[in-house]
């Protein structure tokens, strides 16, 4: 195991048996990360579980030869912390059109070798991000738990990024499993805004995370003169048998259809993955109505 141990910089676990790929991942990452590399699996996951809050990303080669069964990646998702760090895995490029497996798994991340610098750089600066998110998200969820779960019926409107938290955050803790529901809620919240009031395309919100410069261009746009007074409507219903949260924008609409499951076409995109989030893991169902700009969302409670 080696170890690169700089302060302030987000942390990088490493796991692959073949050293060339450390080298060069190492390399490339060793100006703007803090890393710890790690040739056997077994050892990282005894890592990963001494010191749960140590990493804020993991690079997993798919190919190891002492991982069976997507063991390791398991084991982090079922893990009640590890589960929201990010998993980033390698593969070769012919597999990452065939990566329902590590999809289905918990895998949303994907490099294909052998590695371009700019790809890797830009996929492990997302999953940095996301994770951070998801942190300061959970974190938000505590701060703000309240027993409300008598609540039966609510309506907000939103404009901006701190009112998507603070009401995603009051409706999810009168949810079960608030920390599962606020993900999905976020996203589709932040969908409605990013995409559905401001009309930042797919293609504009890829080069503004490449610049980090996103939450400056919701700002800089929410400010001009078409779209000051455009708000964004959330309905939660707490029915006997399941809970109906419904998220209605002022936008054109979308082809939403694509984005309803993690594509493996977009596994190394620095966004892309929200609406699935809250199909796949925070609700029981979500379903798009009209042209788009209207999502409903149900938990069964049964």
């Amino acid at each position: 195991m080696v170890n690169h141990l700089k302060s302030n910089q987000a942390h990088i676990l490493i796991v692959d048996d073949d050293r060339l790929n450390l080298e060069i991942i190492s390399k490339y990452l060793n100006n703007t990360y803090k890393i710890t590399t790690v040739e056997d699996a077994d050892i990282a996951w005894k890592i990963l579980e001494q010191s749960p809050t140590a990493f804020d990303a993991i690079l997993l080669d798919r190919m190891m030869q002492k991982m069976h069964d997507l063991k390791v990646l398991e084991k982090i998702k079922q893990h009640p912390i590890l589960q929201y760090c990010p998993v980033i895995f390698q593969t070769a490029k012919t597999s990452v059109s065939n990566s329902s497996e590590g999809i289905n798994a918990g895998a949303y991340y994907y490099l294909s070798k052998p590695f371009d610098e700019e790809v890797l750089l830009s996929v492990v600066k997302t999953a940095v991000s996301d994770h951070t998110r998801t942190i300061e998200i959970q974190r938000n969820l505590e701060q703000n738990s309240l027993n409300i779960g008598m609540l039966t019926s609510a309506n907000f409107e939103f404009k901006t990024l701190q009112e998507v938290r603070s009401i995603a955050s009051f409706i999810s803790n009168s949810c079960p499993e608030p920390s599962s529901v606020i993900m999905g809620l976020t996203e589709l919240m932040i969908n409605a805004i990013e995409h559905g009031n401001l009309g930042i395309t797919y293609k504009e919100k890829t080069t503004l995370n490449t610049a980090g410069t996103w939450v400056n261009e919701v700002c800089t746009r929410q400010q001009l003169a078409e779209n000051m007074n455009k708000t964004a409507r959330i309905d939660f219903h707490h029915h006997s048998d399941y809970i109906e949260i419904t998220v209605v924008d002022e936008g054109k609409g979308f082809d939403w259809e694509s984005y309803m499951d993690f594509a493996p076409s977009r596994a190394m995109d620095n966004h892309g993955r929200g609406i699935a989030i809250a199909n796949k893991l925070s609700f029981s169902s979500v379903e798009y109505q009209g042209n788009g700009n209207t999502v409903c969302a149900r938990l069964l409670l049964t």
